[in-house]
C-alpha cells in the first residue's frame, strides 16, 4: 500500500519545495494539498472539525501553485489536491491549470474534488449552496470536454463550453479524479458518474461502505473497481493493516500544519509504515 501525505501548507509552515524533497527522499508516494480561497471572518456555518476553526484554514497556500513547486523539485512524487472546491472555480480556467500542472509534472497529478462545507466562502464566489452538487457535475463535464483529444462541446444547465482547441492536455487523458464526501447513495452515484474513486476522510466505516460503492459503480456500467483512498489518516500499524486487508492501495496520512522541524519529525515517525 502506498503512503501519501496531506498538510495545510501556509505562509507559516514548511515550504512546499522543502517538504516535497523530504517526502521523495524518504519514499512517500505523494503530496495532497487542501484548498480554501478565504475564510469569511463572520460565518454561521459550523466548522465540521469543531470550533474554533484552526488558524491554518485562513492561511492556506494556493494548492496549484504550491504543487507546481513540489513537482518541479521531484521526479516520482505524485501531486494532488485534497480537495479542489470545483464550485468556486471557473471550469475553463481550472481545466487549464490542471492540464498544465499534469503536463509539467509528467502525468503525476490527481484531482481530489469536494463540494465544500463553508456556505459563506462559497457564497462569496456566487455559489447557490443548494445547487452546488449539480454545479460541480456540470463543471467537471466541461473540464473533461476540454481535456478530450478532439474539440468537444458540452452544454449543461450550469456550465457549458463550445468545441475548442485547448492545450496542453493531461498526459494520460483526464487525470485521476477522486471525489470526497460522506458515504451514501448520492455521493456514490456521483463517484460512479464522473470520478475514478472515493476520497473518504479517516477511513472509518469502510467495511460497510465499500459494498455500496461497488454496487453503485457496477450499476453505472463502470469497469474494474473504484479507487478508494482514505484521507487525513492518523496512522497506526493496526489501522493501516486493516486498510490493506480491505484492498486499499493508497492511504493519505495527515501531517501537522507546522514549521520545518516539527513536520520532519512527523515524517520520520511515519516512515516506519512505508
Amino acid at each position: 500500500m502506498r503512503i501519501s501525505t496531506t498538510i495545510f501548507l501556509t505562509d507559516e509552515t514548511i515550504r512546499p519545495d522543502r517538504l516535497a524533497r523530504e517526502l521523495e527522499q524518504r519514499g512517500f508516494a505523494g503530496l495532497y494539498l487542501p484548498e480554501h480561497t478565504h475564510i469569511p471572518a463572520t460565518r454561521d456555518t459550523p466548522a465540521p472539525m469543531g470550533e474554533p476553526l484552526p488558524r491554518e484554514y485562513g492561511r492556506t497556500l494556493d494548492p496549484f501553485v504550491a504543487l507546481g513547486q513540489a513537482a518541479a523539485v521531484t521526479e516520482r512524487l505524485t501531486v494532488a489536491t485534497g480537495v479542489t472546491l470545483v464550485a468556486q472555480h471557473d471550469p475553463i480556467t481550472l481545466a487549464k491549470q490542471i492540464a498544465t500542472l499534469d503536463f509539467l509534472s509528467g502525468g503525476r497529478f490527481t484531482l481530489g474534488v469536494g463540494y465544500g462545507w463553508n456556505v459563506e466562502e462559497a457564497a462569496d464566489h456566487g455559489v447557490d449552496w443548494s445547487k452546488r452538487r449539480a454545479l460541480v457535475r456540470d463543471r467537471m463535464r466541461v473540464m473533461r470536454a476540454l481535456w478530450a483529444d478532439e474539440p468537444t462541446s458540452y452544454e449543461g444547465r450550469f456550465a457549458s463550453v463550445r468545441a475548442s482547441l485547448a492545450h496542453p492536455k493531461p498526459v494520460k487523458g483526464a487525470p485521476r479524479t477522486l471525489l470526497g464526501g460522506a458515504a451514501g447513495p448520492r455521493l456514490f452515484a456521483s463517484v460512479a458518474e464522473f470520478a475514478d474513486g472515493w476520497l473518504p476522510i479517516g477511513g472509518g466505516g469502510l467495511g460497510e461502505a465499500l459494498p455500496e460503492l461497488r454496487r453503485a459503480w457496477a450499476e453505472a456500467g463502470r469497469d474494474g473497481e473504484p479507487a478508494v483512498v482514505p484521507y487525513s489518516v492518523q496512522p497506526s500499524a493496526g489501522k493501516l493493516a486493516r486498510l490493506r486487508d480491505l484492498g486499499v492501495e493508497e492511504a493519505v496520512v495527515g501531517l501537522p500544519a507546522a514549521g520545518e522541524a516539527e513536520v520532519l519529525r512527523a515524517l520520520d515517525e511515519f516512515a516506519q509504515y512505508l
